[in-house]
């Protein structure tokens, strides 16, 4: 059996020359992560947003005030707590306090709408969300919670909060300075933590234990609704560590970018990868081209961890592009299956002589599985998304034998090593399904192994759209729309798209003779889910074209390109 990423190989290959032997790796609870970075560069600064600027005597001294908080609101060891914020200062540090108590960090995504919040609140346990009273791409969080649980609304105590749907939730945080009902408001909170002795935090703290669960992240499946990853303390700060400190070689005066959401794994691990090696991480809450632009010269940047096509194609096309001093930047990475010729000419233009490394990998995995490293031949950078990480083991293998593939030739990727998810929250079924009983995550993903070692992705066996770089499962917004009066049966399709990479299309089936028209659909969608989910086209059909037993998904997607004139 050939396992890429294993300390030996048969043969070491061109461009995976990391001796193992070298490699060291920082292996601590998260909130010890942050305290090690303090200890060694108090006065240095930790955050940069547009909002504000922190060090790390900052961060520390705001988070362990969050922890007594927490403590003094009743959250204790293993509880879960949402993290319903817009990326800055605020999730940095709730997720830091959330982690000095010994809780799991549940990260919402912002863009939810009120059925997903409810969803998630349910399923995971949640016991406690943390939000604030700043409106966050024109929504107001209260609002959309108050939405989903119409209970709170009629909360006279906050600290009596009790929701039918949700019935281990408790308590409803509001940072700022705004109040809502059912909320626990800003001075509320502060008088909880005056009432609760710092060595409180630090005896909860130090009973965490690596294999705890860290936090669970949000996924889309192929099932109707996302599942829960959970990531122990283990996988989340070893992947940081080893990435930072070893493949991306980040120095203590690293000052790492993303205009990436916090919730998103990807900007999270390069937020705990500044972090890890004392460095500096540079946000934003929205991705704004101009911003980011003004971020990378003005900070001088050093690495970007930019990985969506969408992005780089908003700031190449921003007029400040051409003015715009990227000399600081040594490192870039990104997610391309394959990078854009015309975004590569460009790069290779602005900064040549950083590094562009691309990179393979998912929430599943606490984040990457492969990327570059600066011992490849730099040009891979451009085409391929690297090479496993030390300790993590990749297999490409044929869905019909199991068998592993030729070099170069396609197969489903499976997965192994310290970073995997420990289980789906409350769904065993669906571990069971994945991981299999050598411990192989079967990631329903297609890829080969190039000659070099690197990795190439070539789509997905799971009916799974890519939209602008976030996952969007078929079946969840067929679940929505088939709970429409007029809707029989939808199916969900993705069509190519030249700024998103792919968009949702629906086709419908309608009952009972009705016929709304298109926007009403559309309407209907984007009332229950995120915009980014929300088919742009509603196309009707009066049967379905049908293999022996299952729809051919793959003739709608053709028969609406065609119409639209779109081509591959």
């Amino acid at each position: 059996m050939r396992e890429v990423g294993q300390e030996l190989e048969e043969a070491r290959v061109s461009g995976n020359g990391e001796e193992a032997s070298s490699i060291r790796i920082s292996v601590s609870p998260l909130a010890d992560m942050l305290l090690k970075a303090w200890d060694a560069h108090p006065e240095k600064e930790a955050l940069v947003f547009p909002a504000g600027r922190r060090s790390y005597d900052d961060v520390v001294q705001s988070v362990l005030h969050r922890a007594r908080g927490l403590i003094g609101l009743g959250i204790k060891q293993g509880d879960h707590v949402g993290i319903l914020l817009p990326s800055g200062i605020d999730f940095v540090e709730t997720l830091f306090a959330v982690s000095m108590v010994g809780g799991v960090s549940v990260l919402m995504n912002a863009r939810y709408r009120a059925p997903e919040i409810a969803y998630v609140v349910e399923n995971a346990d949640l016991v406690a969300v943390v939000t604030n009273s700043e409106a966050d791409d024109f929504v107001d969080f209260t609002t959309r919670l108050a939405e989903a649980f119409p209970e709170i609304a009629e909360c006279k105590d906050p600290m009596a909060l009790q929701v039918s749907q949700a019935p281990l939730l408790r308590r409803l945080v509001l940072n700022g300075g705004k109040q809502a009902p059912g909320f626990i408001d800003q001075q509320a909170f502060d008088a909880a933590a005056q009432g609760v002795d710092e060595s409180l935090v630090h005896d909860a703290r130090l009973s965490v234990r690596l294999r705890d669960t860290c936090m669970i992240l949000y996924t889309s499946g192929t099932s109707a609704n996302p599942k829960g990853c959970l990531l122990s303390n283990e996988a989340i700060s070893r992947e940081a560590s080893n990435l930072a400190r070893n493949r991306w070689s980040f120095k203590e005066d690293e000052r790492v970018w993303s205009p990436m959401p916090l919730f998103h794994i990807a900007a999270m691990l390069a937020m705990l990868g500044a972090v890890e090696v004392g460095g500096t991480f540079i946000g934003q809450p929205h991705f704004d081209a101009g911003e980011s632009l003004r971020q990378i010269e003005a900070e001088r940047a050093t690495m970007l961890f930019l990985p969506f096509v969408t992005f780089h194609q908003a700031m190449i096309a921003h007029w400040d592009w051409d003015k715009t001093d990227m000399s600081s930047v040594r490192l870039m990475n990104s997610c391309f299956s394959q990078m854009p010729r015309s975004i590569g000419d460009a790069y290779r233009q602005k900064m040549p002589d950083a590094l562009q490394v691309g990179t393979f990998g998912m929430s599943e995995a606490s984040g990457i599985v492969t990327t570059g490293g600066y011992d490849m031949d730099p040009e891979l950078g451009f085409k391929t998304l690297g090479y496993p990480l030390k300790g993590v083991s990749v297999r490409i293998v044929d869905t019909e034998t199991g068998q592993d593939v030729p070099t170069g030739e396609r197969g489903e990727v499976l997965i192994r090593g310290y970073n995997m998810l420990d289980a789906y929250h409350r769904d065993p079924v669906k571990t069971a399904e994945v991981i299999d009983a050598d411990g192989w995550y079967h990631s329903g993903d297609i890829g080969s192994i190039d000659a070099d070692g690197h990795m190439q992705f070539h789509g997905r066996f799971k009916d799974m759209l890519k939209v602008g770089g976030e996952n969007v499962a078929a079946a969840e917004v067929e679940a929505i729309l088939d709970t429409h009066e007029a809707v029989e049966l939808s199916q969900v399709i993705g069509i190519p798209d030249e700024r998103l990479a792919e968009v949702p299309a629906a086709f419908v089936k309608l009952a009972n003779g009705m016929r709304p028209d298109e926007e009403e659909l559309i309407a209907f969608a984007k009332e229950r889910i995120a915009s980014f989910k929300v088919p742009r086209h509603i196309r009707y059909v009066d049967d379905w074209p049908m293999s022996a037993s299952k729809i051919q998904k793959f003739k709608l997607r053709q028969q609406l390109m065609t119409e639209l004139g779109i081509s591959e």
